[in-house]
């Protein structure tokens, strides 16, 4: 099956993007499901700028504004156990009025909750994480290379997850 990465991008912005140059510094990792999807445990994580109202810092987008190639690169862990007047986005690179409404559409914890109790998948990790997906232009990723990305795989991993749904903004 073909995946059209650039489906709903203005075609202007997906021409740009095809035409430019650039190979992944790494191999795109990929670990095969060793268990069937009804017996695993399922992490979520997503680059929509989530954070908990009143309990977290929201990303640093005065920051941003002040510096436009910079993202802030730090996450925010967001419990399964979240209500939805618990929640607020901060990002500047979205239209968040939806995602404000509900932000299962782009954290599905109380859908993926509805899953476990249905028998569809094994089990839902206690906690899942947020960060903002823009990290400047160019991008800046070495904080989630050597910092971040390996302190979020590390939790997963000791929570027992198999798998982890993505969920790019």
């Amino acid at each position: 099956m073909m995946v059209d990465s650039f489906k709903f991008l203005p075609r202007i912005i997906a021409t740009f993007y095809q035409m430019t140059e650039r190979e992944p510094q790494h191999p795109i990792p990929w670990t095969p499901l060793t268990k069937p999807i009804g017996a695993a445990k399922f992490g979520l994580v997503t680059s929509g700028g989530l954070y908990l109202k009143e309990v977290q810092e929201p990303f640093n987008l005065e920051r941003e504004k002040a510096e436009p190639s910079w993202g802030d690169p730090s996450y925010r862990i967001i419990p399964s156990t979240v209500m939805k007047e618990d929640i607020a986005v901060s990002h500047l690179h979205l239209n968040t009025r939806d995602i404000k409404a509900d932000f299962n559409i782009l954290l599905p914890i109380h859908r993926m909750q509805e899953f476990v109790k249905d028998g569809l998948i094994g089990a839902l990790a206690d906690d899942h994480y947020a960060f903002m997906g823009y990290q400047g232009f160019p991008p800046d990723s070495r904080a989630w290379e050597t910092e971040y990305g390996p302190q979020i795989a590390h939790a997963l991993h000791n929570e027992g997850v198999h798998c982890v749904l993505l969920t790019p903004a």
